[in-house]
């Protein structure tokens, strides 16, 4: 059996060493197993050390590999190009930084064993995280939720374990535009979720801000639902309804005063108003156009600088 060990990284020189000492901690669960390890790390255009690091611990080491990108593609694509180089009966996904331990590696196993298609991680407190990204986190869970029919789990981690069906299944979607906690999601199968605490980054800067997550978020929104299309429909509909009102009370209103002049001001307020909702409709259709564009050009998901 073999497990196929995939680790996105950008930047992460400090850690790369440090978390291959983490996962080698679990080779005498590995052996008593009789499992095979291969650990992928996929550089993702880093401009440090990251690749002089993969390469150290690969002279020592065969079963680490690598796999650099020409330039920075985004996460999505580092686990999809992992994915598609894991040859494992089961893979695993984790970052570098150890927020993802190694140490949970039996426990997942252990679910694995008893029929699970995956086990995926969940984390149960935000601590060290800024309270306002915590907050608007759980509000985007609570969110997509209600608008889309995946079901993504809030504070849920790309940590997973996964059988080889499931990761044929998310190959087999082959999108431009990814959102990899809605596809395991959308990909169904029997998943089991594992609950830890919060652990910090051990080395360097988590590379994520806040209007990174928030694109982000938006790119989860846009790939697994049409709601926001359906609102700007509704928008449509209530503001025909409403001029229609309106006209009504203009003609009403014609009989009763003869000087149409005063109120110029409500009706500028009301021309702001309707132009802002067209503009925030057109918006909503631009993201979607957006994304279909970027689909239907077909480039690849990455361009591979290195591999070894």
């Amino acid at each position: 059996m073999l497990l196929s060990v995939v680790v996105p990284c950008f930047n992460e020189e400090e850690n790369v060493p440090y978390f291959y000492e983490e996962l080698m901690k679990n080779e005498e669960f590995f052996a008593s197993r009789e499992m095979d390890v291969e650990v992928i790390y996929v550089d993702d255009g880093s401009k440090d050390g990251t690749v002089a690091e993969v390469k150290k611990l690969n002279e020592k080491d065969g079963r680490v590999k690598l796999i650099s990108f020409s330039r920075n593609f985004g996460k999505e694509a580092a686990i999809y190009a992992g994915f598609q180089k894991a040859k494992g009966d089961y893979v695993v996904m984790m970052d570098a930084d150890l927020q993802d331990p190694p140490s949970l590696l039996p426990t997942l196993f252990e679910y694995i064993d008893e029929g699970y298609d995956s086990v995926a991680t969940r984390r149960v407190s935000r601590k060290g995280e800024p309270p306002i990204r915590s907050f608007f986190a759980r509000q985007f869970y609570k969110l997509m939720n209600k608008i889309s029919k995946t079901d993504i789990v809030d504070g849920a981690r790309d940590y997973r374990l996964m059988t080889r069906p499931v990761v044929d299944a998310i190959l087999a979607m082959g999108e431009y535009n990814r959102f990899s906690k809605g596809i395991f999601g959308w990909v169904g199968f029997s998943t089991k979720w594992v609950e830890f605490e919060n652990v910090e980054r051990v080395k360097g800067e988590t590379k994520w801000n806040f209007w990174g997550l928030l694109m982000y978020s938006l790119e989860g929104i846009v790939a697994f639902s049409t709601a926001p299309l359906a609102l700007a429909s509704y928008l449509g509909v209530l503001f025909c309804f409403l001029a229609f009102i309106l006209i009504i009370f203009i003609i009403v209103r014609s009989f009763f005063w003869s000087d149409p002049t005063p109120g110029w001001q409500s009706m500028v307020c009301i021309i702001s108003l309707v132009s802002g909702v067209q503009l925030l409709c057109m918006g909503i259709m631009g993201q979607y156009l957006s994304k279909t564009y970027l689909e239907v050009k077909n480039r690849p998901k990455y361009l591979v600088k290195e591999e070894i």
